[in-house]
C-alpha cells in the first residue's frame, strides 16, 4: 500500500511519539504492572492498537500466561493461558518469529482463549516475541481493525521495536528482583547471626548488657558503648541494629582512629566534585550511605575537635553538608558510638566537647572485660574452638590443664585476643589435642611466682618489663612478625606495639 507523503509523515510522527512515550514510561521505575499497562495504553491512544497483551513464560509450569493487558477484563486475563506451541501465541513463543493474522475469523490457529472477541470478523492480530539476545521471555500481541488502508508489515516493525524495549525492561526487572531477593536473604542471615541471643555470655554482667541493649534497640536514642579494646563493642552495635526496626537498612561502621584526620571528614560527610585536588567526582560519605539505617562510630574518642562540632550538628538537626557543598543534606540515621577511652576525663581536659558527650551518652552501655566475667570463658573457648575446627578441618580438644590455664589468664586483649589465640592454637597444634605446651609463653607464665619475683638489685618494674618483652616477642613470632596481628593478639594498638618493639629492640 502506498501512502501520500503527508499521510506517511503523520504516521511516522505518531510512531516516534509512541516510542518516545513508551521509553519514558519504562525508564521511570520498576513498578512493572503499572508501567506496562501505561505503555499498552499509549499504543491504543496514539496508534489505535486495541486489546494489547503481554504474555510471559512461566518456567515452573512450562506454560504461557497473560501477565498484563489493556482492553481485557480480569476474568479474560485469567483465561489467557497457553501451552508452548498452542495457538498463535504459543507458536510465536516456540519459533521466536512474529506472525500476522490479517483476519482472525479466517484463521483456525487463532483460539480466542480469552473470549474477548465476540465477533472475530474484521480483526487483525499481530504477535511478536519478547526476545533479548537468544532468550525469549514471552509474547507481545495487539488487535487491529482489519482494513486495506493499514500496512500490517509496518505495524509489525513498530511492534518489534516496542517488544525490544519491553523485553529489556523485563530483563532488568528480573535482575532487580533477583538482587533484591539476595539482599533480603543476606539481611535475614545477618539478622540471625547478630541476634543478641547469639552473643555468648551467661554472666550477670553480660545479661545486664543484653537487657539494656534489647531495650535500646527498640528506641531511636543514640547509644554510647564503652569498655576496653576487644570486648565486642561492634558485635553489640550490630546486634542492636538487627534487633531494631532499622534491620533492613544499612549498617555502616567507621573507625575514627584508623583514618587520618585530613581524610576523616571526607569519609564521614562526603565531598563535591572539585572541592579539593583529586576530587574528580562527587562522593557520598558514610552518613549518606547509612541513611535509613545505623552508623557505628568506633573509637569516637579519637574524633578531632574540628569534626566534633559537625557531628554534633548531625545529631541535633540530622543535616550536614559535603565538603565543598552548600546544599544541606538531611539523613535519617541511628548513631551508635563506641570508645575505650574515658570521655569524662577528656571533657575535663578539653579534648572532647561536653555538649557532644551528652548527646552521645543518651543510653550508655558498659561492656565488661573478660577478667570480670570468668564464667563466660569456657563457653567462649568452646565456641571459638568449634568455629576454627570447622574452618581448618580439624577435630581438636583442649585438655584439662590447658583449659585451666586459659581460664585463669587475664586476657588483656579480651574477646579479640581470645579468638586470635584459639585460632592460632588450632592452626599450630601438632597433636590430637591442645596441651599446655601449645599455649603461648605469656599465657603459661602469667601468675607464675617463679617468674614474677624480685631478683637481687632488680626492681619489680624491670621484672615486669622482661615478661612484657618476652610476651611481645612470642606474639611476633607466632604472627610471622606481622605487627598488626600481634597487636590484636595482645590487645594493643598498632602504635603501642610499635613503641614497645622499638623500646625493647625486637626488630
Amino acid at each position: 500500500m502506498k501512502f501520500q507523503p503527508s499521510e506517511l509523515l503523520e504516521r511516522k510522527n505518531k510512531e516516534l511519539t509512541a516510542l518516545f512515550e513508551i521509553s519514558k514510561i519504562l525508564s521511570s521505575s520498576f513498578d512493572l504492572k503499572t508501567n506496562l499497562e501505561k505503555a499498552l495504553k499509549v499504543l491504543s491512544d496514539i496508534l489505535d492498537m486495541q486489546r494489547a497483551t503481554i504474555t510471559l513464560y512461566d518456567s515452573d509450569t512450562n506454560t504461557l500466561q497473560i501477565a498484563v493487558a489493556y482492553g481485557l477484563t480480569k476474568e479474560q486475563i485469567k483465561r489467557g493461558k497457553y501451552k508452548i506451541g498452542e495457538g498463535i501465541v504459543g507458536r510465536v513463543f516456540q519459533t521466536g518469529e512474529p506472525m500476522i493474522i490479517p483476519n482472525i475469523g479466517k484463521e483456525p490457529l487463532f483460539l480466542n482463549r480469552t473470549g474477548a472477541r465476540l465477533n472475530k470478523d474484521n480483526i487483525s492480530f499481530l504477535c511478536v516475541p519478547l526476545k533479548i539476545e537468544e532468550e525469549i521471555l514471552g509474547v507481545f500481541s495487539v488487535d487491529r481493525i482489519f482494513s486495506e488502508e493499514i500496512d500490517l508489515e509496518e505495524d509489525i516493525r513498530v511492534l518489534n521495536i516496542v517488544a525490544a524495549l519491553i523485553a529489556q525492561y523485563l530483563k532488568l526487572y528480573q535482575l532487580f528482583n533477583k538482587e533484591k531477593a539476595e539482599k533480603e536473604r543476606l539481611s535475614l542471615e545477618l539478622k540471625k547471626k547478630y541476634k543478641l541471643q547469639n552473643v555468648v555470655g551467661i554472666s550477670d554482667k553480660m545479661q545486664e548488657v543484653f537487657k539494656i541493649a534489647l531495650k535500646a534497640a527498640k528506641s531511636k536514642a543514640t547509644i554510647l558503648l564503652t569498655g576496653e579494646s576487644g570486648t565486642g563493642k561492634e558485635l553489640i552495635a550490630r546486634a542492636i541494629h538487627y534487633e531494631s526496626d532499622r534491620a533492613k537498612g544499612p549498617f555502616i561502621a567507621i573507625n575514627c582512629a584508623a583514618i587520618p584526620e585530613n581524610l576523616l571528614e571526607a569519609e564521614l560527610f562526603g565531598y563535591e566534585k572539585g572541592s579539593f585536588t583529586g576530587a574528580l567526582i562527587s562522593k557520598p560519605g558514610k552518613f549518606e550511605l547509612a541513611n535509613g539505617g545505623t552508623i557505628f562510630l568506633d573509637e569516637i574518642g579519637d574524633l578531632p575537635l574540628s569534626l566534633q562540632a559537625k557531628l554534633l550538628r548531625v545529631i541535633q538537626d540530622r543535616t550536614f553538608e559535603r565538603i565543598g557543598g552548600t546544599r544541606p543534606i538531611k539523613v535519617d540515621v541511628r548513631i551508635i558510638a563506641a570508645t575505650n577511652k574515658n570521655l569524662e576525663d577528656m571533657v575535663k581536659n578539653g579534648s572532647f566537647r561536653e555538649d557532644l558527650y551528652y548527646r552521645l551518652n543518651v543510653i550508655p552501655i558498659y561492656l565488661p572485660p573478660l577478667r570480670e566475667r570468668k564464667e563466660d570463658l569456657p563457653l567462649l573457648i568452646d565456641y571459638f574452638l568449634k568455629k576454627f575446627n570447622k574452618e581448618y578441618d580439624r577435630n581438636l580438644n583442649i585438655n584439662q590443664e590447658a583449659m585451666k590455664k586459659l581460664i585463669n589468664y587475664s586476657w588483656p586483649g579480651n574477646v579479640r585476643e581470645l579468638e586470635n589465640t584459639i585460632e592460632r592454637l588450632v592452626v599450630l597444634a601438632e597433636g590430637e589435642e591442645i596441651t599446655l605446651n601449645d599455649l603461648p609463653f605469656y599465657i603459661k607464665q602469667e601468675e607464675n611466682p617463679k617468674i614474677i619475683r624480685i631478683k637481687s638489685g632488680e626492681s619489680l618494674t624491670y621484672q615486669l618489663e622482661l615478661i612484657e618483652k618476652k610476651a611481645i616477642e612470642e606474639a611476633l613470632k607466632s604472627c610471622n612478625y606481622n605487627q598488626t596481628k600481634a597487636a590484636k593478639m595482645l590487645g594493643l594498638t598498632k602504635r603501642q606495639i610499635n613503641y614497645k618493639i622499638k623500646k625493647y629492640g625486637l626488630m
